[in-house]
């Protein structure tokens, strides 16, 4: 892959955090492959469930920064690696965690789909 092909998978990767922030399900649906995985601190999620989560406000994606972020590729999938501080509503409750979050993105055709996306909380000092 090229440098160019790197930077709009970065660019998707910004705008999903987006569109989970302002809980754009329809621009998510079209992004999260239909046998997508979601991996959270206390649960595993289909596209369907994490959608619902989305929608429902069970998780409110409030803010979130990317601190780093990188792409590799093997064949047609890229996995990206964000370091990023979430503030995050949570059953009511505002949290700020600092995570690295995986996303596996699958090109089908010249479209990339999200197939996974896990969280992996950072220890902090």
């Amino acid at each position: 892959m090229n440098a160019n092909t790197e930077q709009q998978l970065l660019e998707l990767s910004r705008q999903k955090w987006g569109w989970m922030s302002d809980r754009d399900l329809d621009a998510l649906f079209s992004l999260f492959h239909e046998k997508a995985v979601f991996v959270h601190m206390g649960a595993t999620m289909s596209r369907d469930e994490e959608l619902e989560v989305i929608r429902s406000g069970a998780i409110h994606y409030k803010d979130i920064d990317i601190q780093e972020a990188s792409v590799r590729f093997i064949d047609s999938t890229a996995i990206l690696l964000n370091r990023i501080q979430l503030v995050a509503v949570v059953g009511g409750n505002e949290v700020t965690n600092p995570f690295v979050v995986t996303e596996v993105y699958v090109r089908q055709g010249d479209v990339w789909t999200l197939a996974s996306l896990s969280f992996t909380r950072l220890l902090t000092a």
